[in-house]
C-alpha cells in the first residue's frame, strides 16, 4: 500500500513517462504540472493538472472492518482513490505543436498505460520531497485510461478556471491509488484454545401444528400443541411463539409437544422451531438452525357475558364479556349474537371495535337487538370463539340476556 505521498508521486511519475515522447515530438517541449494557464509564455508545453479525485468503487470498502469490537485498531485504514487529470497542450499553432504533443501523449499512454516501478523510483529521486513515498511497493499498479467527455462536460470543466482561455486538452483517469494511514494496528491476543465442530446440516422442517386432542380439534387457550415435522430434535430445542422462546415438554425428531403459553393472543399466530448447539469451553448453547414459520389459528374462549342498556348516544346495549386469552392492544373484535328465544333464530353482528388495552374483559356496543336470550360469540382478528353443545348436539352456550 501507499502513504500520503502517493498522489503526488503519480503526478511526478507521469511526467517521467511523458517527457521523452514529448521532447521527441516537439524539440524543447516540457511536461509540467501547474494550472492550465501554464502555456502563456508560448513555449511548447504539456501541462498535467489534477482537477478531481473520486473514490474507487472496487476498493472503497475492501479494508472493512478496520477495528475490533473494543475499538482497537485491527488493520490500517485504506483509502482507494481514482485521480482525474486534465492534459493541456501549448505551443505554436502555426506549427501544430499542440496537436503533435497531444499525439505523443496519446500514443505513449496507450502503449504504456501502467506506471512502471522504474518511472516511480526516478520520480522519487528527481523530487527529493517524494523520497519517502512507497507507491512503488503498491500491489495494484496505477493505470491511465482516457476519459470520454462530451463538449458540454468539457465546457463545464473549463468554466471552473477563472479567466483562462480554452486550449487543446484531453482528460485521463488514473486508477487505483491506495492510501494507508501511518497508524500501527495492535496485535490481537493469541488464541488460547481452539474448538472445532463438525456437525451435519440438519435443517428442521415443520409440517403442521395441531391440538393434542386431535388433528381436527380447534386450538384454544390452555391447549397443548403438537408440532409435527422432520429433524426437529437438536442439542437444545426451543419453540419461538408469540415473540418469545418456549421450552417444550417433549422433543422427538418428528414431533415437539408444547403447552400453549397464556401470553399468546387469539388470531392467526406463527411458530418456529429453534435449535441451538452446545459449543465452547465450558459448553454453552449457541445459535444453530431455525425451521420454517408455520401459522395456526388460536380461537378465543368466552367464559361469561353480561349486557346493559347503553346511554344515548350511541344507544343499544353494551355487551361485556370475559375471554381467554386476553384481547391485546390493537386487536379487532366483532360481536355475534344468535337469538335462541324465538324460532327461527335471528342473528345480529356488531360493528368492529379495536381494543386499546390488554385485558381479559372487553365491551362492545351493539344496536337494534330485541330483548331476549342470545348465544354469544366473538371474532378476534378473524378467529371466532366456540359454542358449547349438549348431549344431543344442540348449542347451549355461552349466552347473554339482552335488555
Amino acid at each position: 500500500m501507499s502513504n500520503f505521498l502517493a498522489i503526488a508521486t503519480v503526478t511526478a511519475a507521469l511526467q517521467e513517462v511523458l517527457q521523452p515522447a514529448v521532447g521527441n515530438a516537439v524539440p524543447l517541449a516540457k511536461v509540467g504540472f501547474s494550472r492550465p494557464d501554464g502555456g502563456s509564455s508560448g513555449a511548447p508545453l504539456v501541462n498535467v493538472y489534477l482537477y478531481q479525485v473520486t473514490p474507487n468503487a472496487a476498493y472503497r470498502n475492501a479494508d472493512l472492518p478496520t477495528r475490533r469490537s473494543d475499538s482497537t485498531l485491527a488493520s490500517r485504514p485504506q483509502t482507494a482513490l481514482d485521480l482525474h487529470y486534465l492534459f493541456t497542450f501549448h505551443g505554436n499553432d502555426d506549427q501544430l505543436e499542440p496537436q503533435r504533443l497531444l499525439g505523443a501523449v496519446a500514443t505513449t499512454l496507450h502503449a504504456q498505460p501502467l506506471l512502471s516501478r522504474p518511472a516511480i523510483l526516478k520520480a522519487m529521486t528527481d523530487h527529493g520531497f517524494l523520497a519517502s513515498s512507497n507507491l512503488a511497493d503498491q500491489v495494484e499498479r496505477v493505470r491511465f485510461t482516457p476519459t470520454s467527455l462530451s463538449l458540454e462536460e468539457f465546457s463545464k470543466l473549463w468554466s471552473v478556471f477563472f479567466q483562462i482561455e480554452y486550449t487543446l486538452s484531453a482528460a485521463y483517469q488514473a486508477s487505483v491509488v491506495l492510501l494507508e494511514s501511518d497508524d500501527v494496528p495492535g496485535d490481537a491476543p493469541p488464541v488460547q484454545a481452539r474448538n472445532l465442530y463438525v456437525v451435519p446440516f440438519r435443517w428442521p422442517f415443520v409440517d403442521r401444528v395441531i391440538a393434542s386432542t386431535g388433528a381436527n380439534d380447534p386450538i384454544v387457550s390452555g391447549s397443548t400443541l403438537l408440532i409435527q415435522g422432520q429433524q426437529l430434535k437438536g442439542d437444545v430445542t426451543l419453540v419461538l411463539i408469540g415473540g418469545s422462546e418456549q421450552t417444550p415438554t417433549n422433543v422427538l425428531d418428528t414431533q415437539v409437544t408444547l403447552p400453549l403459553p397464556s401470553t399468546v393472543l387469539a388470531g392467526v399466530q406463527g411458530l418456529q422451531v429453534i435449535q441451538k448447539l452446545f459449543m465452547g469451553t465450558p459448553l454453552a448453547a449457541h445459535s444453530g438452525f431455525e425451521s420454517n414459520v408455520v401459522p395456526f389459528v388460536l380461537r378465543p374462549t368466552i367464559s361469561g357475558a353480561t349486557a346493559a342498556l347503553a346511554p344515548t348516544p350511541p344507544g343499544g346495549a353494551n355487551v361485556t364479556f370475559t375471554l381467554s386469552p386476553n384481547i391485546g392492544i390493537g386487536q379487532r373484535a366483532v360481536l355475534l349474537l344468535n337469538n335462541i328465544s324465538v324460532s327461527p333464530s335471528t342473528s345480529f353482528t356488531s360493528l368492529p371495535a379495536v381494543s386499546t388495552v390488554n385485558s381479559s374483559t372487553f365491551t362492545i356496543n351493539i344496536t337494534g337487538v330485541p330483548a331476549g336470550t342470545y348465544l354469544v360469540r366473538v371474532q378476534i382478528d378473524g378467529a371466532e370463539s366456540l359454542l358449547s353443545t349438549n348431549a344431543t348436539g344442540q348449542f347451549v352456550g355461552p349466552t347473554v340476556v339482552m335488555p
